[in-house]
């Protein structure tokens, strides 16, 4: 028999790792609603099934008091689990340790499960709740971030990564989430800024609070930083699942399969959406006529509204949607934030073998001085690249007006959509029949008898010769006109053709140049 005091020792250790900061700063944690690192990964993973890793590892630094501060896992636990019975790698910062600060093992422990979700193929979810680098360990701290900043992007695209923020996030901390694909973050106990209230308060005298200055509704609904917001920490990990559902294990794989119930309401279409077109109505109704029942799972719902961007489920089949909202402010133009939110969404879906499905009602870009000093025609640009640039099934299905280059931005057939539908009530044109008649006509208006009739019938005249869908359909840009009713249909089967679709028809070359 060994030893007694080999097996006392061990548990002696595994004791004090599992006890964290201690009963104080746990209760501390417990007082501010939020759950611990281990409550935490113990909510997200299925029960029993996420194995521990480097959880004796501490602090080698010994100057500045450091030598007294050493607690085992140094503020991050790392490891590996299932959930959904799929399996997934994940780290979780540790604020009852140390502010859950970053140093030098706190960030090897990191850099290592990464590279195991890498090696591994299997998506990683990293949950931030830190004071940010440690700043005893300095430069070496600055360089834990380095790494895993480098990992962050050698993932990009091969693996799906997730960010939650449950806390705090401050600093070159910010930098890691904005790399990954998702960024989660609680409503009331988390921030992100990469400077803080009281050093822009000394640097340029402003005078703000943390919430206001980087809080969830900020991020959410201004930057756009952040993709989904909740209330607690329960209803986010929640929230994380259920994105998780969505998504394949790698790029060499494909969504799971989920069925569900079934649903082809198209035949309530004609009432949702107006036929005259300065009536707004909301694109997520037109989704949900077709879409799974209960599937369609919004992305970024509280930014640049005037784009709907989501996952959703074709019998049980995962499909990206992108779809121009009406409903959502200034009738659905695509401006700066529009293209940017939607061209990364493009790029996540063409990423991970995810269909999409694109539902166009657009007048245009936005104009004005605001957007074009704003880049409106770099910005706008993204997301032409990326529908050129998306090699998966793209479908595209014009509902009213497709107008000008916006027309164009929205995969239209000359930019790589293998199939477009159009209804009978939609327009496309370079502008909208009051615009063009205006430019063309309007000397002839005006010296007209009766300026308001005349226009009346140029307006008439020139929608009939350039803005039915039959004159697109005519040209081979549109490839099918369609009632409404058969909408649900008609894209089901679109998908199901496209399924095998060979992605791998571009030649070789290192990456293109995105215009950022």
């Amino acid at each position: 028999m060994w030893n007694p005091a080999y097996r006392e020792e061990l548990n002696n250790r595994r004791v004090s790792a599992a006890a964290a900061g201690g009963e104080k700063r746990v209760e501390n944690q417990h007082k501010k609603g939020k759950l611990t690192a281990r409550e935490r990964l113990a909510y997200l993973f299925d029960d029993g099934s996420f194995t521990e890793l480097e959880s004796l590892i501490e602090s080698q630094e010994t100057r500045f008091g450091m030598d007294k501060k050493k607690i085992a896992g140094d503020g991050v636990i790392i490891g590996y689990g299932k959930i959904n019975g799929r399996t997934v790698y994940a780290s979780a910062q540790d604020f009852t340790v140390i502010g859950g600060t970053l140093g030098e093992y706190h960030s090897k422990k990191i850099c290592r499960i990464m590279d195991m979700a890498m090696t591994a193929k299997a998506p990683y979810i990293s949950i931030n709740d830190s004071g940010g680098a440690r700043i005893e360990e300095g430069i070496t701290a600055l360089d834990g971030y380095s790494g895993i900043f480098f990992r962050n992007t050698r993932a990009s695209g091969i693996i799906p990564q997730i960010s939650v923020i449950l806390g705090p996030c401050a600093g070159g901390a910010c930098y890691s989430p904005a790399i990954t694909d998702f960024i989660f973050m609680t409503k009331s106990t988390a921030n992100m800024f990469i400077t803080g209230p009281a050093v822009v308060k000394t640097v340029i005298g402003e005078e703000i609070s943390a919430n206001d200055l980087g809080g969830a509704d900020v991020h959410v609904t201004k930057s756009g930083v952040v993709h989904f917001t909740y209330d607690d920490d329960y209803s986010c990990l929640d929230g994380v699942k259920t994105l998780l559902s969505y998504l394949p294990d790698n790029c060499d794989r494909r969504p799971p399969i989920i069925k569900g119930t079934e649903v082809d309401d198209s035949a309530r279409l004609e009432e949702i959406v107006p036929d005259n077109k300065r009536r707004a109505y909301d694109m997520k109704s037109v989704i949900n006529t077709f879409a799974d029942e209960g599937s369609f799972f919004e992305v970024q719902k509280d930014f640049a509204r005037n784009i709907v961007i989501g996952f959703a489920r074709l019998d049980g089949e995962t499909i990206g949607i992108v779809g121009n909202n009406p409903y959502g402010g200034i009738a659905g133009s695509l401006d700066i934030d529009s293209s940017e939110k939607a061209a990364r969404f493009v790029r996540f879906c063409d990423c991970f073998n995810i269909p999409i499905l694109t539902l166009v009602d657009v007048p245009g870009f936005m104009p004005g001085s605001k957007q074009e000093h704003g880049g409106i025609i770099r910005r706008g640009a993204k997301l032409l690249y990326a529908y050129a640039e998306a090699t998966v099934p793209k479908v595209t299905l014009i509902l009213r007006k497709a107008y000008g280059g916006a027309y164009i931005a929205m995969n239209s057939k000359g930019l790589g959509a293998d199939i477009v539908y159009a209804w009978p009530i939609a327009e496309t044109a370079v502008m909208g029949a009051d615009g063009a008649v205006n430019i063309m006509f309007g000397k002839q208006i005006e010296a007209s008898g009766n300026p308001t009739a005349e226009r009346e019938r140029l307006i008439g005249e020139y929608e009939k010769e350039f803005m039915t869908p039959y004159i697109a359909a005519e040209r081979g840009f549109i490839d099918e006109v369609i009632f409404p009713e058969e909408t649900g249909a008609k894209i089901k089967d679109a998908f199901a053709a496209l399924k095998n679709k060979d992605r791998n028809a571009v030649g070789y070359r290192k990456h293109g140049n995105i215009p950022l």
